[in-house]
């Protein structure tokens, strides 16, 4: 009777943890969804907790109850203030009576999102070197072993030297034959041969790589004039590479961000809370400071919340340098491709100092070209199917038949000379 009693209530507290879940669930994905559409269509003007452009959103739904006349003030607030609403006529006249966009595609439930997520915001707390980022695992390094065996292999091979020569001498002065005369190594034929042989090998391996090497930036890691942090925007903040770099999505080139980009979000983000930050040097850098510099680019004045003065384009130092025979096209490997940033310019995510992560050779790119697979509408890394390969009737039959079970790169001219040389 009492097993029976703890497992009726052992049900009921099953059931009540599953409506709690089911309840809050929904709360939860409307935040997310609130998020998204905020960043994208408020943001630029708005922060829940700051005045930038516009007034600080959070509490709003507290200084006006009547849901309506605020979903009617997002859709079109020109017809708001043109009925003589009191409220809203004043907030235009005090923030200069600069006209809020308006905002005819977003439905009452998007409204009713954003106005979730904006009441539920709570600022982000200080992130210490103890938050959940991990940066990816390094490849070890096994230089020092590989130095170590090659060591060992040199005592053995001298040592077997050492045994032949004495064992030659045993047999000579058994058979009576007169010891050979003593010829030091440096007049030894075999070794003069020997040496000669392996500095020339050296030589010639040294003159190879340096030229090359030449006019190849693999490492550059130059100082900007502004320290950005990858690390901190793609890494810990999760800022997607196309939000600054659209270019890379649709064009040949992926562009560098204008001073206008950073604005979107530091018009409202004028300090920094964050990791110590510091430069490849050791050298301790103030995050805050540097945000002040790009203040000083664009003319805002974070105390008037407005543009003060002309801003005037950040020199940047340019790092990925292609020759100019070299045709290379960001779209088409982005887009179509689905080659994710990290493959040419490493661990982006972890650097806060940004410099060349590949060799950006023509056998770098041909190694590539050559195992990297595409996204053929069939096959085991179809997952989108680019229609665009359609052309390539044979490799479908061959997939089908399973010659094949993937098509890469190299299947489809990837290595011709005219696909970059042109």
């Amino acid at each position: 009777m009492y097993c029976h009693l703890l497992l009726r209530k052992s049900h009921r507290l099953l059931v009540f943890f599953i409506l709690a879940l089911l309840l809050t669930r929904p709360a939860i994905a409307q935040t997310e969804t609130g998020k998204a559409l905020f960043q994208s269509n408020c943001a630029q003007c708005h922060n829940p907790i700051k005045v930038i452009t516009g007034p600080a959103l959070k509490g709003v739904t507290s200084r006006v109850p009547d849901r309506k006349l605020l979903h009617e003030w997002i859709h079109n607030n020109n017809e708001v203030l043109a009925s003589g609403n009191v409220y809203f006529n004043n907030l235009y006249n005090s923030y200069g009576r600069t006209p809020m966009n308006i905002f005819p595609n977003l439905s009452d439930a998007d409204i009713d999102a954003i106005l979730q997520y904006v009441e539920t915001y709570a600022e982000p707390v200080a992130k210490t070197n103890n938050s959940n980022y991990a940066p990816s695992p390094q490849l070890e390094d096994h230089t020092l072993l590989y130095g170590i065996i090659t060591f060992i292999l040199f005592l053995f091979v001298g040592g077997l030297y050492l045994v032949n020569n004495n064992l030659k001498k045993l047999a000579d002065e058994k058979r009576g034959l007169p010891p050979a005369p003593h010829i030091p190594w440096y007049r030894n034929k075999y070794w003069i041969a020997l040496i000669t042989i392996v500095l020339f090998l050296l030589f010639g391996w040294w003159l190879t790589e340096a030229g090359i090497g030449l006019g190849r930036q693999q490492g550059y890691q130059p100082q900007q004039p502004i320290f950005f942090s990858h690390r901190v925007h793609a890494g810990l903040n999760q800022i997607s590479c196309l939000f600054c770099h659209g270019g890379a999505w649709d064009s040949k080139t992926a562009g560098v961000p204008s001073p206008n980009v950073c604005m979107n979000c530091h018009m409202g983000i004028n300090d920094y809370h964050g990791e110590k930050l510091t430069r490849a040097d050791g050298s301790r850098v103030d995050p805050t400071e540097q945000i002040r510099t790009l203040y000083s680019y664009t003319g805002w004045d974070p105390d008037s919340n407005r543009y003060t003065k002309p801003g005037h384009p950040i020199e940047w130092v340019k790092i990925h340098n292609l020759p100019d025979l070299v045709y290379f096209n960001h779209s088409q490997h982005v887009h179509v491709g689905h080659v994710q940033c990290q493959t040419c310019h490493g661990p982006i995510q972890e650097m806060d100092e940004v410099k060349q992560f590949a060799s950006l050779s023509m056998g770098w790119c041909i190694n590539c070209h050559r195992t990297t697979k595409v996204d053929f509408p069939e096959g085991p890394n179809g997952v989108h199917g680019n229609k665009f390969y359609s052309i390539y009737k044979p490799f479908f039959r061959y997939l089908k038949e399973g010659r094949i079970d993937s098509v890469t790169v190299e299947n489809i001219g990837g290595t011709e000379c005219q696909k970059c040389h042109y």
